[in-house]
């Protein structure tokens, strides 16, 4: 292995950890926690923990983007072996998936906490849950695929 693969697999992998780390702090450490708050204090509190993390996201999906190419590439391209071409596959969906939140729900949220709109921001905080769940299965998915695959 080049220092050039292990250098983007570790980059790779860093940007995975980051994503689906942040996905199960928040779906499970932080949702749960915040369920006694009113939802005057919970929403402006989502909607400045997801202005962050969504930050963190974008990078650590440029990272994995950049990373998966490049690796794909080296692993042999459009012929690689199928698991390879699985997991960026699923990747992409959930990079949609993370697209679809940040610029479709999360605007709804920043608009609802701005005019005070407790239910709609409720809606948009369920939506995002909703997705967040999605986006957790197929990660997991995704990396039972690398683990999995190893060796083929």
């Amino acid at each position: 292995m080049t220092h050039a693969i292990e250098a983007a697999l570790f980059l790779h992998l860093l940007g995975v950890a980051v994503w689906i780390g942040g996905m199960v702090f928040a779906h499970f450490c932080l949702r749960p926690a915040l369920g006694d708050l009113a939802p005057q204090l919970r929403l402006p509190l989502w909607e400045a923990v997801f202005a962050r993390f969504f930050n963190w996201v974008a990078g650590a999906v440029l990272v994995i983007l950049i990373t998966g190419g490049f690796l794909l590439a080296q692993y042999g391209g459009a012929h690689a072996a199928w698991p390879l071409h699985a997991m960026a596959g699923l990747g992409i969906v959930m990079m949609l998936i993370f697209g679809h939140i940040r610029f479709g729900v999360f605007p709804r949220i920043r608009r609802a906490v701005q005019a005070q709109n407790w239910p709609d921001g409720a809606r948009a905080v369920g939506t995002v849950r909703r997705l967040v769940v999605v986006n957790l299965v197929l990660g997991v998915v995704t990396i039972g695929t690398a683990v999995l695959s190893r060796g083929i």
